[in-house]
């Protein structure tokens, strides 16, 4: 089966799919619309109209492109649901009458759980459902299926399910999908977007450059395996560095935990067969965990910022004068202020003489930081330091929320279809389940220590390649070594997967020396994968963090100055 996808956020690119449908042939289509921070957006607008809650967007996509997918026989995939998929599929009924089509369409329902009362207050509760509901849909002959909450790699694993016929046991071909719907998820981060080896592709490949990248494929074969590729013509590039990139964002142990499998992500095996073709092969899977992860937001209060700008001399006695002026003012619950990094003297340029001061504050109502706030900062425009302005005008509060990981009971969630003929069908829970955990994984390097040599202190990222991003109130940071045709790669390994410990994460990140580090080590990718537990505070959306969601965390880490045994430069 060919499977590709067209979206990996709420905000991707519109013509995606037309892009998709007219590329080359598919045999699915999927489109990831979901993540902890969209279910909040998501809930934010069904407070204003209930009729909502689902990627408007993709509602658009489906008007545009509706008739050609039915024409190639190509069925649609998507969780764009949200918090109504019932409301979506009926939405895309009338578009479909619009357009003269009579599609079968069938969604997924039960992921909301919000009726178990998990947290007082909660704006979504949202278990992650698995892919046998959608199989169940495609199954019956819906020609697009639409879901709420289920796990990203669902979207392909339903799919796959239905092509193949796996049953809920077939464990190393479930994790084989896996493996390939985690590949897909966040779209065109396969294909060279986000990537730390940018400048390679660029260089040797000039041409990726001419159209947009280019949106992934994967051909899952029916023992599990894949190779991930994308259309002909289309930007960007299928490497193994590009994979192994997205296979390493925001996962956490060695073990997987999907709904329908546990994915043992250190059995992965990748390897160049072709021009924009990797395969995945070798892929382990175990038993799924009993319980249901369930992601829970809630309105966590107000939230505004002011950002001054300071230049030239004296820039931490102007930082402090500020400081000390706004101070007294504030009468907000949290207070953070951050400074980017001091100008070098003599700048060329005005701005190449400036930072930034950020004073963020968060309350439970929006009175402490509105006006009383912006007012404070505004008036002291000419009661301050010299020189001094503010980046952008007073704006209002915004509100923000809270991120929560809870658990539930399988037997708590009724995990249904919808199907295209008003049927209900309830999905079937698996009957053996694993530990549920990977405690077992935080082993130390399985390669022998090097020898003693001479060092010399290089960055990190000569030959490390990173990507990085956020997990609730966590980051996640995974570090590889570069396929770059060297013959050292095997030594650099070795190297690395030394290096990087709890302590050593601590000692290269400072912003993480007082929370809990955890390492996994990966052989098969040459890495490893780093979870700095705490460091995104309560989720993106309350995080005062200057990078909130981590996104920038592995390029921080690749910028710092490591020493190198010579022979591996």
């Amino acid at each position: 089966m060919r499977i590709g996808n067209c979206s990996g956020f709420y905000g991707d690119r519109i013509a995606a799919m037309r892009q998709m449908l007219e590329g080359g042939r598919l045999d699915y289509l999927t489109g990831d619309y979901l993540a902890e921070l969209t279910m909040l957006i998501l809930g934010k607008d069904i407070m204003k109209d209930p009729s909502l809650g689902y990627a408007k967007t993709f509602v658009r996509q489906v008007e545009d492109c509706l008739g050609l997918a039915l024409e190639q026989g190509v069925k649609i995939v998507s969780n764009a649901g949200g918090l109504n998929p019932a409301g979506l599929a009926d939405r895309l009924r009338e578009v479909a009458r619009g357009l003269g089509l009579d599609p079968a369409i069938a969604h997924v329902e039960g992921d909301d759980v919000r009726s178990l009362d998990l947290r007082e207050g909660a704006l979504t509760a949202n278990a992650y459902l698995g892919g046998f509901g959608i199989a169940a849909a495609l199954n019956a002959g819906a020609d697009l299926v639409v879901t709420g909450r289920v796990t990203d790699a669902s979207l392909v694993v339903g799919p796959a399910v239905a092509h193949h016929g796996w049953t809920l046991t077939s464990y190393d071909e479930l994790a084989g999908a896996v493996v390939a719907g985690h590949v897909l998820e966040c779209g065109t981060q396969a294909t060279g977007g986000n990537f730390s080896g940018f400048k390679t592709l660029r260089h040797d490949r000039p041409e990726i450059l001419q159209s947009p990248l280019g949106f992934p494929i994967a051909e899952i074969a029916a023992d599990g395996s894949c190779v991930i590729t994308k259309h002909d013509g289309t930007g960007g590039a299928v490497t193994v560095d590009t994979v192994t990139a997205q296979l390493l964002y925001e996962i956490q142990s060695t073990r997987y935990l999907n709904p329908d499998i546990t994915t043992r992500l250190d059995t992965v095996e990748l390897r160049d067969v072709g021009r924009d073709r990797v395969s995945v092969s070798g892929v382990r899977g175990e038993a799924p965990p009993e319980r249901l992860k369930v992601c829970l937001n809630e309105l966590g209060g107000w939230r505004n910022t002011v950002e001054f700008v300071l230049t030239g001399l004296d820039i931490d006695a102007k930082a402090d004068w500020v400081r000390e002026q706004l101070t007294p003012s504030l009468t907000a619950s949290e207070v953070a202020w951050t400074r980017t990094a001091l100008p070098p003297a003599d700048a060329d340029t005005e701005e190449g003489a400036s930072c930034l001061l950020r004073c963020t504050v968060k309350d439970s109502g929006p009175d402490p930081v509105g006006r009383a706030f912006t007012s404070a900062a505004v008036e002291l425009a000419l009661a301050s330091y010299p020189g001094f302005t503010m980046t952008a005008p007073p704006a209002p509060p915004a509100p923000y929320g809270l991120y929560r990981a809870a658990y539930v009971d399988r037997s708590a969630v009724a995990h249904t279809v919808v199907h295209a003929d008003g049927r209900r069908e309830v999905v079937a829970d698996p009957t053996e389940f694993g530990a549920g955990d990977d405690r077992d994984s935080l082993r130390p390097s399985p390669f022998p220590a090097p020898r003693d040599s001479l060092t010399r202190r290089a960055p990190l990222g000569s030959f490390v390649h990173a990507r990085s991003g956020d997990k609730g109130g966590d980051a996640n940071l995974g570090l590889w070594v570069m396929h770059d045709g060297s013959d050292k790669y095997d030594a650099r390994v070795t190297w690395l997967t030394k290096l990087i410990t709890p302590r050593k994460v601590r000692e290269l990140l400072p912003e993480a020396a007082e929370l809990d580090v955890e390492v996994h080590v990966l052989p098969n990718l040459g890495g490893v994968n780093v979870l700095v537990r705490g460091l995104l505070g309560d989720g993106v959306a309350a995080s005062t963090r200057f990078d909130p969601q981590a996104k920038g965390l592995g390029e921080w880490m690749r910028s710092r100055v490591v020493h190198i045994q010579e022979g591996l430069l």
